[in-house]
């Protein structure tokens, strides 16, 4: 694969380090995770990844974690400002103290207020916009930058990812659109933000919904000639029926969205799939993740994109979590550590307490 003999460190944290840890796992690299002994995790990104236990306030937990580093092509930090600082891992710089998530990441990048929602508020999709896509993603984007100037000038550099710009750049598009004019500053009134009844999700009888996006007026027309067909074959009269001019009629949308909500709710989702399927239409069912789980032949999304000779694996096929320091004897014979090496780490509490109780029972034994 593509990363294989790339050395990655990475402390355990939440999402953006972890998918950015995924990425690099899924392409070949070795992830080696560093838990707090003790510790539990509901980290599920953690496919292809070994874990070890090391209490980093102990001078032998420092010094092999210092030892994973200085042999480490990358090392993911995803704690907040001054945490690796204080421990002397990492490098100083200025950053908001703060606390925040996704969502404040969001709210400050400008693009939340510009997302569909209700109309008194918006709505902000999951934590994928600064978590996962302008948070990890571009973590490990930057990462496979940096390495690729490493191969040229021979010298490391720090990363810096902060998800509110983050959030910002993946967000080019409509940001830059809004600051040009040509996306209007009322939410809900644009092509891509809800306004369009074109682009957007309707309810079926079945409860279950429909995604439709034909934007492009060739698009519109086939949508809009299979849709009027099935409103028609029910024999009842209507005193009005769109065509296609009436896309570009905006003082025709609400009358348009009117017309889809009714005519979705006649028949179920699957009935509507078949109806579309195989045109050029831009409808499609929006599946659950049960059924996109089928439709794709696996629970696990598939590591993207794909590459003709380095494809990268996906390294597990069940949803499973990292049990911390599973992995912790292994890697410390990996650095060179002998059993009493281990032991004397044990002793100190480098491990963690459970390990160093476990080893003065085996002693009293």
């Amino acid at each position: 694969m593509s990363l294989n003999g790339i050395r990655v460190v990475e402390f355990a944290g939440l999402a953006p380090g972890p998918f950015a840890g995924l990425v690099l796992a899924h392409n070949g690299a070795s992830v080696i995770r560093i838990d707090r002994p003790s510790s539990t995790t509901r980290d599920l990104l953690c496919a292809g990844k070994r874990s070890i236990a090391l209490d980093m306030k102990t001078a032998g937990g420092l010094r092999v974690a210092k030892d994973l580093i200085a042999k480490a092509d990358v090392l993911i930090d995803p704690f907040r400002p001054g945490v690796l600082e204080k421990l002397g891992l990492g490098l100083k710089c200025a950053h908001s103290t703060m606390a925040g998530h996704d969502i404040n990441y969001i709210a400050l990048s400008g693009i939340l207020s510009m997302l569909p929602g209700t109309t008194e508020k918006p709505t902000f999709p999951l934590n994928l916009i600064a978590d996962f896509a302008g948070g990890g993603l571009l973590c490990a984007n930057g990462i496979l930058l940096a390495m690729i100037e490493r191969g040229r000038s021979g010298r490391g550099q720090v990363v810096n990812v902060d998800m509110v710009s983050g959030s910002r750049y993946i967000s080019s598009f409509p940001l830059l659109s809004a600051g040009s004019g040509a996306w209007g500053e009322q939410r809900g009134t644009n092509l891509l933000d809800g306004g369009a009844p074109f682009y957007d999700v309707y309810t079926c009888s079945d409860g279950k919904w429909m995604s439709v996006g034909c934007l492009e007026p060739q698009f519109f027309a086939q949508f809009i000639g299979k849709f009027n067909e099935i409103m028609k074959s029910d024999g009842k009269q209507r005193s009005w029926l769109p065509s296609q001019s009436t896309q570009s009629t905006k003082e025709d949308w609400p009358k348009l969205r009117k017309y889809f909500e009714d005519g979705f709710r006649t028949q179920p989702r699957d009935f509507w799939t078949e109806i579309f399927h195989g045109t050029d239409a831009c409808a499609v069912p929006v599946l659950s993740p049960t059924e996109a789980a089928q439709f794709h032949g696996s629970l696990h999304p598939i590591p993207h994109p794909e590459l003709s000779r380095t494809s990268s694996s996906s390294l597990q096929d069940e949803i499973k979590i990292l049990d911390p320091g599973k992995h912790t004897a292994d890697i410390l014979r990996e650095l060179g550590l002998s059993e009493e090496d281990t032991r004397q780490l044990v002793t100190e509490g480098a491990l963690g307490k459970e390990a160093r109780e476990l080893e003065r029972l085996k002693s009293k034994l």
